[in-house]
């Protein structure tokens, strides 16, 4: 679980969260790219496992990834 107290992000950009390149309508001049969330979402996807994310505007963010304990074979 990873928790900042940083801008948060808009309700609107949530839905759009792990698709390449979006960046929140908030973000300003904040330098970034828009692919950390989805690269992580790609490996927790390949690892079977899930990534949570709960976020308030001017608050901050909480992202939490689940990842089964040992996968079947």
């Amino acid at each position: 679980m990873i928790k900042d107290s940083g801008i948060g992000i808009p309700k609107l950009d949530l839905k759009h969260l792990f698709e390449p390149f979006h960046r929140g309508s908030n973000v300003g001049n904040i330098s970034g790219t828009g692919l950390g969330l989805p690269l992580v979402k790609k490996a927790v996807d390949l690892q079977l496992g899930e990534i949570r994310v709960e976020s308030e505007e001017g608050i901050g963010t909480t992202c939490t990834v689940i990842l089964p304990s040992k996968l079947e074979e």
